[in-house]
């Protein structure tokens, strides 16, 4: 194909405007952006001034932009509500583009499944945006992992907590365009990372329980770092957890808050326990730097061993992360090279599978068995 991927963009909000469009904007010389679609037209419009190619198309509609054949591009970015994600990305896959998709991969288990299935029939490209893979302390606890440093990891926690962190913007108290809270939108980060450490996808039960407490209490608002919510139109958890067992035996923990009255706060956080060794992942609003903290024994002795904060380098280029611009530089790659992107749709689809466990075993009050 052509030295340039040609992108399309559906779903100008938030995660379009500080993710995906100044990360691709940071590659000119492999990317440009062409097709520009929300279903607010200002927004479409302000991305393809900001980011567009020359002549950038703008539309309202998704199934008019896979349609018209004045604007040619292979690739497509889904950025928009949950619910969305699905039809959107089966559309796509169906006029022979290869897509990038925003986490979570869909809302349902019978949504991801439909990707998935289109995905295989289109023989194109397909990519979760999971970017905290990208970042260089799990860079660096993934290497450990692969050599067999931490031995069998039989038991991990995923957190993603917050203590008043409610996002107040966007659609993100609507259930049924999001499909949950934080767990589907926050804990899917930390399940992803304890799962690509563990190198681990075969779920056999999980147990869950989620919480509606803080978000619907009137007083619950205060001190949210956002500003207040409305608990008259905050339809999703405010906290959930799940207990995950594994077909090997392993068992991970999850954790996952919006609004939760702890100390501690941390997200796309994971802690792993191995027969050598454990290792720990701090990140977060807890935390003034990111934390890789192996623990292991030396010469008889308990030994704790740190990441140090000179190895990370902050920057920005077009006002994207570190993380962020190494996961559009891997998918571009792909396309280009014809090479695998690091998020499978298979891991994603694990994800999603346990998340709707969760959510499932605590609408029944019971264990659910994949």
């Amino acid at each position: 194909m052509s030295q340039k991927v040609r992108i399309a963009i559906v779903g100008c909000g938030g995660i379009a405007n500080n993710k995906h469009m100044p990360s691709l904007k940071a590659f000119p010389e492999r990317a440009e952006m062409v097709a520009f679609c929300d279903l607010i037209p200002e927004r479409a419009e302000k991305a393809a001034k900001e980011f567009g190619a020359e002549g950038a198309k703008v539309y309202t509609d998704y199934k008019e932009m896979l349609a018209d054949t004045s604007v040619e591009f292979d690739t497509v970015h889904v950025c928009t509500p949950n619910a969305a994600h699905a039809p959107i990305t089966v559309a796509a896959f169906a006029a022979g583009k290869n897509v990038m998709c925003e986490k979570p991969m869909a809302h349902t288990v019978e949504a991801a499944r439909e990707m998935l299935e289109a995905w295989k029939a289109s023989g194109k490209k397909f990519t979760i945006g999971y970017q905290n893979r990208f970042r260089e302390d799990a860079q660096t606890l993934h290497a450990s992992c692969e050599a067999g440093e931490l031995g069998e990891i039989y038991f991990a926690k995923a957190h993603a907590l917050r203590r008043r962190a409610v996002p107040t913007w966007g659609v993100f108290p609507n259930k049924a365009l999001q499909g949950g809270g934080p767990l589907i939108d926050i804990g899917t980060h930390s399940l992803d990372l304890t799962l690509w450490m563990m190198d681990n996808y075969e779920p056999a039960s999980v147990s869950g329980q989620v919480f509606y407490k803080l978000g619907r209490m009137k007083e619950g608002p205060a001190g949210n770092v956002f500003g207040p919510w409305d608990p008259e139109t905050f339809e999703v958890e405010d906290s959930a957890f799940g207990l995950i067992k594994m077909k090997n035996g392993a068992t991970i923990f999850l954790e996952s808050s919006w609004a939760l009255n702890i100390l501690t706060p941390m997200e796309a956080s994971t802690t792993l326990c191995g027969t050598k060794a454990g290792a720990e992942i701090h990140h977060g609003g807890g935390f003034q730097h990111d934390e890789l903290i192996y623990n292991t024994v030396e010469h008889g002795q308990l030994m704790e061993k740190r990441l140090s904060p000179a190895a990370s380098i902050d920057f920005a280029a077009g006002g994207a992360q570190a993380e962020a611009l190494r996961e559009q530089e891997q998918w571009l790659d792909a396309i280009l090279n014809d090479g695998e992107p690091l998020v499978k749709p298979e891991q994603a689809f694990v994800i999603t599978q346990i998340l709707d466990g969760i959510y499932r075993s605590a609408e029944l009050g019971k264990e659910i068995v994949f």
